[in-house]
């Protein structure tokens, strides 16, 4: 049996920006509103013309070219997303398509915001297990499908975008790069974010989510890292489900990463849902703001409402 690491991360966003200016031509709404409720300023919003797989075959292509790896190497596809049209061909069978691949096995992961990380424990999973040797695993949703862009409480919140690992074996006798799972859900909180309907709509009991994210999250994440062998101090970013600044930093600091760089990408980006956790570190990574090897808590929670942490090696 043998552990997983990370060997390189992608991202991709639509090249449209939507402003807290542009939202409050549309409803009524302001930069300060937004900015003093969630700390978004700006969000990326796909076109028509780009479905989910496009943006997630983008991200999956620079994964595999910073990782070094041709389509053909892969041998396993997963893709967290909640915002799939169509049930089937999933979107992990239409990315492999889109990057050539000659025959992965192929599964989408729905668990909404926590998508990315369950996506993650599981490639890890498979490889420990001898059923993947190369796994690509996606995080993307293209939120402004379910969105009601006259609901002001929730057409603020959103954005569109991918973010791809490729997770390999760890060669014999090294450390493993993903640490242990710390997974789980709230049954009976599962209304408390939903996308549902015809057509599908977002919509989220955000008082409930963010008394429950910030007073019961930091215990889960600190398990996490003991399950790694490691303290939040020890911890070089950590990189959450980016929902709401206002839930991120303090969560962040409940914790205990007093060392740690803390991923704000929901600043620029929105909540992406699935894609928010690979699109954070992916920008990180890229910008030097962590360096190879280094520990980085990853914890994804919403819909369900569910959540999955582990501690990961960066690339």
């Amino acid at each position: 049996m043998s552990g997983s690491r990370i060997t390189a991360l992608g991202h991709y966003q639509p090249a449209r920006v939507l402003t807290n200016e542009d939202l409050a031509s549309m409803v009524d709404t302001s930069d300060a509103w937004i900015t003093s409720r969630v700390g978004i300023r700006t969000r990326h919003i796909a076109g028509s013309d780009e479905p989910v797989d496009e943006l997630a075959a983008h991200a999956a292509a620079k994964a595999l070219a910073a990782a070094g790896r041709t389509p053909d190497q892969i041998d396993l596809v997963l893709v967290a997303t909640s915002t799939a049209i169509d049930r089937s061909p999933n979107m992990a069978a239409r990315v492999a398509a889109r990057l050539g691949m000659p025959g992965p096995a192929v599964m989408d992961v729905n668990v909404v915001c926590a998508g990315f990380t369950h996506a993650l424990a599981t490639a890890d999973h498979a490889v420990r297990a001898g059923g993947a040797h190369r796994v690509l695993v996606v995080g993307a949703d293209k939120m402004s499908d379910v969105t009601d862009w006259t609901d002001r409480t929730t057409c603020v919140l959103v954005g569109d975008g991918a973010g791809a690992a490729v997770v390999e074996a760890a060669a014999p006798g090294t450390e493993s790069g993903i640490g242990p799972v710390l997974w789980g859900s709230v049954p009976e909180m599962g209304n408390a974010v939903r996308i549902e309907g015809t057509p599908p709509r977002f919509a989220q009991e955000g008082q409930s989510v963010y008394r429950w994210a910030t007073t019961r999250l930091p215990a889960f994440a600190r398990r996490a890292c003991e399950k790694a062998g490691l303290t939040p101090a020890d911890l070089a970013a950590v990189v959450l489900h980016q929902a709401n600044l206002r839930i991120v930093e303090p969560l962040a600091r409940r914790i205990g990463a007093v060392n740690a760089v803390v991923a704000r990408d929901v600043v620029d980006s929105g909540n992406t849902s699935a894609a928010s956790i690979p699109l954070a570190f992916s920008k990180l990574v890229e910008q030097g703001a962590v360096s190879a090897g280094d520990p980085v808590l990853l914890f994804g929670f919403g819909g369900n409402l569910s959540y999955a942490g582990q501690v990961v090696r960066c690339p």
